[in-house]
């Protein structure tokens, strides 16, 4: 493994104070000099892409086509994406018109925070620095970047090229462990995004609340998936068994377990099976095949989930402690209170559990932490909307893994223990902008709110009124769709007297027929 130099402690400091400096001097202020920086991150990366790839291959074991794919080409893709879109998301916005104010001119500027720190994971050590970087460059922030200390040759590299590539007065990298990350969080900061585990978000969120620093907090959690029995079974295996092996399961947005209705369970499990054989024809240990888990310490933890499962392995199951080699596990018939089942997996074991139906799989959902991405596998429009409606997550993915992600114009982010906020494209630009109120208000304007001056009176107290909209009818009662049940039971009474009108009625003309016939 390769070493990692760690930035000194008493070094700190004096970084964030230049880079303070390097933000009140104003080089981020025009567009094209944060264009300009952008497009040095985008040759950092290109021109490095090799290199990026071996480091890659050197920390997490990786396979060259998903560092390109996942992280390299989205890296790039990225940041280009802000160089393309910074000239419009830039521009003054003008409010919603309003009559009352429109003479006032009323605009909305988008300005940089100031100083940001970035802090990184180490999953995907180069898409997760360069993604929220080019979002804060792109806003004209200043901003350090907290690398993570599991992936030492990619840090490494980062922390040789940013210095090269783009404007030290700006752009700083830190590394280190514990006792830099905690001396980084001591020092205020004007706006803090933080990717990892929920217990570090906790204590970064602790920190930024000290100085009232804004944070955005891309978390993790159990990411379910739901399978509707109509849906494309070889393609639904595919696609989750490919979510769940990219990485080796270690993707903040993996399927971490699926919720398959009973019957539906051997089909399902099958249709994995073959993937998994089509997958590695000869071994997930065959070169370049599949990457490894990133720290013993992370090895051991993974395992013992494995170890501890009362499921039973359909396939996979394998490990060797020394290369950090954990096999893509299916396991099925797993079990609520299950090890797999106590914490996010994030490895390549995919729990299978049996549900009776939908509805079931809805209420495991709703049981538990709302989770950063939900996926359903359907071609029923109505058993889709019905997941997505009746559940909460970051995102909601129907027949796809991971690719949302990557996609155009959506953003990435969690709710609740998953996170809170969100980047990728313009909301990266969003999240690191203070949108700024303002107004230029003519003289002549006294004409129509001197009122607002004292001394007051009734004359004028009584002209506050005219600023006020029209609002729609007082309503009569909550809409249709929302009857309270007290409604049900008058409709009940109504329908029962009908009925006992209706059944005496029918009595009648049956007597007064038999009163007939026998006269």
């Amino acid at each position: 493994m390769s070493e990692l130099a760690y930035t000194p402690i008493d070094e700190i400091e004096k970084i964030h104070a230049e880079l303070r400096a390097g933000f009140r001097s104003g080089k981020l202020r025009p567009i094209e000099y944060r264009k300009y920086q952008l497009l040095q991150l985008i040759y950092l990366i290109k021109d490095n892409a090799d290199r990026f790839e071996e480091a890659l291959k050197l920390d997490l074991g990786r396979p060259a086509l998903e560092s390109r794919f996942l992280e390299i080409n989205a890296a790039i893709s990225e940041t280009y994406a802000a160089y393309k879109g910074v000239d419009t998301w830039a521009k003054p916005e003008k409010p919603p018109f309003n009559l009352n104010f429109a003479p006032m001119k009323p605009v909305m500027y988008k300005t940089p925070k100031g100083v940001v720190l970035i802090i990184s994971p180490f999953n995907y050590p180069l898409w997760l620095v360069a993604t929220p970087l080019a979002g804060a460059l792109a806003a004209g922030n200043a901003a350090l970047l907290k690398l993570s200390e599991s992936t030492p040759a990619t840090s490494s590299l980062l922390a040789e090229l940013v210095p090269k590539y783009l404007d030290p007065s700006l752009v700083r990298v830190v590394n280190g462990a514990i006792p830099e990350t905690t001396k980084v969080l001591e020092l205020p900061w004007d706006h803090i995004l933080y990717t990892g585990g929920g217990r570090v978000g906790r204590i970064v969120a602790t920190a930024a609340a000290k100085h009232l620093t804004p944070v955005t907090l891309e978390l993790g959690g159990k990411s379910p998936v739901i399978i509707d029995p109509k849906c494309d079974v070889k393609t639904a295996a595919k696609r989750i068994l490919w979510g769940k092996v990219v990485n080796s399961g270690q993707t903040c947005v993996a399927p971490d377990y699926v919720l398959v209705p009973r019957a539906f369970q051997e089909t399902f499990v099958q249709a994995l099976k073959e993937t998994y054989e089509s997958f590695y024809p000869e071994s997930a240990k065959a070169p370049d095949a599949y990457s490894r888990i990133v720290t013993p310490q992370a090895f051991n933890r993974v395992k013992s989930l494995l170890d501890n499962t009362k499921g039973e392995i359909v396939f996979g199951g394998e490990t060797d402690a020394a290369t950090k080699f954990i096999a893509p596990t299916v396991i099925k018939n797993v079990s609520a209170d299950d090890s797999l089942m106590s914490e996010e997996v994030f490895g390549p074991l995919l729990p299978i559990v049996p549900v009776e139906d939908v509805d079931e799989a809805i209420r495991y959902v709703n049981e538990h932490d709302h989770p950063l991405a939900l996926y359903v596998f359907s071609q029923d429009a109505a058993f889709k909307a019905k997941v997505f409606e009746n559940t909460q997550s970051g995102a909601c993915v129907a027949n796809e893994c991971l690719l949302h992600l990557g996609a155009d114009g959506l953003p990435f982010g969690g709710v609740g223990p998953s996170g809170s906020g969100a980047h990728t494209g313009k909301f990266g630009f969003d999240t690191f902008t203070h949108v700024r109120a303002s107004l230029d208000s003519p003289s002549w304007i006294d004409i129509l709110l001197k009122f607002r001056y004292p001394p007051y009176n009734g004359d004028k107290l009584k002209k506050t009124g005219l600023l006020l909209p029209g609002v729609p009818a007082r309503p009569t009662g909550p809409p249709a769709a929302f009857v309270t049940s007290k409604w049900w039971g008058k409709w009940f009474l109504f329908a029962l007297v009908a009925a006992i009108a209706g059944g005496l009625t029918n009595r009648a003309k049956i007597l007064g027929g038999a009163s007939r016939a026998s006269g």
